[in-house]
């Protein structure tokens, strides 16, 4: 074993031994914890976390508008605050209105969390980035059939707006815009096996002139490289699968979340049919490291989602199967005490949301050590749940994870 190895595994025990934990499985990252990394010189962990947080109005103006208002907003301020709390170093943000100058993104980050408006320490977020998405961005054909081209539904996700429930990404570290894919337009038609929907006699649910238009993000799936240190980059992969609900025996929106989770098990199988935006063909190496980032609208045993569709991602052999399916799963205490529902077969500790079920996803690829993990949902006794409870930041909660990587001291 090389002297270098011998340092890596005992740096990695003596700061899983350091970690020290809050009553509701939420364990903030103590002085003691950050003295060990940095002695190390070798290793370092970083908090990577997604968060759905409902950032999203009736109109294109309405979030901008109570960003900039000079009286703080309720909601806005209890995301901020749970965001200080976890402090994660890499956080993608779910449902917040695109701007395509980081302009909403930017006055949160200015007004909210770089901001003294509440007893936590400030959190600046160095490197942001919005990411353009189909919703409400209108085609060119009557998708519905009601005799018009008209919002929301003949968007290529469901929107009134264009950018409504838009993803946004905050980095402490640098963002390499240059090698990001986006996978905005790639046709739903043009994945093999694709769960086209069908009617009960069997013909196709869509017309062939909407089967040539309709995409299959209902968002937008990225990909987002992000330097962590001189000789380590991680692959943020960002999506927002459609709900699998709010259709009929067709399934069309079910069949199509399953097939948007499909896209990133292609991509991590090396899929040869997947274009990018660019003219890009095929998935991510097998040399890359990754993270899975998002509200995948999905739970592996419980809800509406289509036959298996989150096991796609869950059992795929690139996934950190600890974070997945093993003992590293992110859990809360909240969950686990108030959220048991009727009918339900999966652990309810395991929840990301208010209606009882495990769709919020931070899924690190298998080459990367995970130190802990958990969902911010404090129990009802215990400290900083006024931020959370009866929905006052969003409807889903926080999800994070802790990663070990290279330590480097020159990326800032």
């Amino acid at each position: 074993m090389s002297g270098r190895h011998l340092i890596c595994i005992v740096s990695l025990l003596l700061l899983i031994s350091c970690k020290s934990k809050v009553a509701y499985n939420h364990p903030l990252t103590s002085s003691a914890d950050q003295q060990t990394v940095a002695e190390s010189n070798v290793v370092d962990t970083i908090r990577l976390a997604s968060y759905n947080i409902a950032m999203y109005g009736d109109n294109s103006d309405e979030v901008q508008t109570r960003l900039s208002a000079s009286s703080l907003d309720n909601q806005y301020q209890n995301i901020a605050s749970v965001i200080k709390i976890v402090k994660p170093d890499i956080l993608v943000l779910m449902e917040m209105d695109y701007h395509p100058h980081n302009k909403i993104l930017q006055l949160f980050h200015d007004n909210y969390l770089a901001k003294a408006i509440d007893e936590y320490d400030l959190i600046d977020y160095p490197h942001l980035y919005q990411i353009q998405s189909n919703t409400g961005l209108q085609s060119s054909v009557d998708i519905d059939e009601d005799g018009e081209i008209s919002l929301p539904n003949d968007a290529y996700g469901y929107g009134k707006y264009e950018g409504q429930y838009a993803s946004a990404i905050l980095s402490k570290y640098p963002i390499d815009l240059k090698s990001k894919r986006s996978f905005q337009q790639l046709l739903w038609r043009d994945m093999p096996d694709a769960l086209l929907p069908v009617n009960s006699d069997g013909t196709s649910y869509y017309r062939p002139e909407v089967l040539d238009v309709f995409r299959l993000s209902s968002k937008n799936h990225m990909d987002v490289p992000i330097k962590v240190s001189a000789d380590q980059t991680i692959h943020a992969l960002i999506s927002h699968p459609t709900p699998p609900v709010f259709d009929g025996p067709e399934d069309k929106n079910g069949k199509r979340n399953h097939d948007e989770i499909k896209l990133w098990a292609d991509y991590l199988s090396g899929a040869d049919y997947l274009t990018d935006d660019n003219g890009v063909q095929g998935g991510l190496s097998r040399d890359k490291s990754f993270v899975v980032f998002g509200d995948l609208n999905a739970d592996p045993v419980d809800g509406d989602s289509y036959l298996g569709a989150m096991n796609q991602l869950l059992e795929h052999p690139r996934i950190n199967q600890e974070v997945a399916l093993g003992s590293k799963i992110p859990s809360s205490n909240g969950g686990k005490s108030n959220n048991q529902r009727s009918g339900h077969v999966g652990d309810p500790a395991y929840d990301t949301s208010f209606f009882g079920l495990r769709i919020d996803y931070v899924l690190p690829s298998a080459d990367i050590d995970v130190v802990d993990s958990g969902v911010f949902w404090p129990d009802q006794e215990e400290k900083y749940v006024d931020h959370i409870a009866n929905k006052a930041a969003s409807d889903h909660l926080l999800v994070w994870v802790d990663l070990l990587v290279e330590k480097d001291t020159t990326i800032e």
